[in-house]
């Protein structure tokens, strides 16, 4: 349902009240706090023994997903669709705690990047992220102008672009998948915008606060999955491979 907006940024500023500033400071921190969580397990996957729980060292090096290590790459995925059906009919702890699970287990999946890129490159790929979401997250948030209209497009070339990667696992074709990648990279940066302000606009300060809880945790997810999505594009792009 497309949402009201103010017609200039001002307007927009003024009515933000200090409960909607409060909700998206939670917001931001379970999302903060779930970034950090993944960084910490991939950290640590990648770097103590944990390795060998989720992958298979072979003589020649290459390391391979176990059957562990394909768990949880896959359990993510179960994981988003639990939180965002069952979401409002969670307590607070159970929703906290579905969220932190995601966070951990994603934190899995991404441990392969201290595998196959340097730590200059991470940490470069991290700081571009941060300040791209960091402005458009901003955009998001005090534009006057309305981006309801961008999340049925936005929508239909995520889907697009993932059909399309799919055909390329078999075409194995290189322009094809760099231009995906810049879609993507146009996407995503979409996407932050827009679900900022969705999140902005369904706010309603009559919501009690288990509501205001389990929004603060569902828009941290949209908005986790958007860094984390550019963060990969990102590292695609500076290609600093190990």
């Amino acid at each position: 349902m497309p949402f009201q907006m103010e017609k200039s940024p001002f307007q927009a500023i003024e009515r933000m009240s200090g409960g909607l500033r409060a909700y998206f400071g939670k917001v931001y921190n379970y999302m903060a706090g779930g970034l950090a969580l993944s960084g910490a397990m991939a950290y640590a996957t990648a770097h103590t023994p944990m390795i060998k729980l989720f992958y298979t060292i072979r003589p020649e090096g290459v390391a391979t997903y176990s059957l562990l290590g394909w768990i949880a790459i896959l359990s993510p995925l179960i994981l988003i669709f639990m939180i965002s059906n069952s979401l409002a009919r969670l307590n607070t702890i159970r929703a906290q705690g579905l969220f932190w699970l995601f966070s951990a287990l994603m934190g899995v999946s991404l441990s392969n990047i201290f595998l196959f890129y340097t730590d200059v490159a991470i940490f470069q790929a991290f700081l571009v992220t941060a300040g791209m979401f960091a402005g458009l997250s901003l955009y998001g948030y005090t534009t006057g102008r309305s981006l309801a209209a961008w999340g049925s497009f936005l929508f239909m070339g995520l889907i697009g672009v993932i059909l399309a990667s799919v055909v390329n696992l078999f075409l194995h074709s290189g322009a094809l998948n760099f231009g995906l990648s810049v879609l993507s990279v146009l996407i995503f940066v979409g996407l932050t915008a827009y679900d900022t302000q969705k999140l902005k606009y369904m706010y309603n300060e009559s919501d009690g606060d288990d509501v205001h809880e389990a929004q603060a945790i569902s828009g941290a997810l949209s908005l986790y999955l958007d860094f984390i999505n550019l963060f990969r594009l990102m590292l695609y792009f500076l290609n600093n491979r190990r």
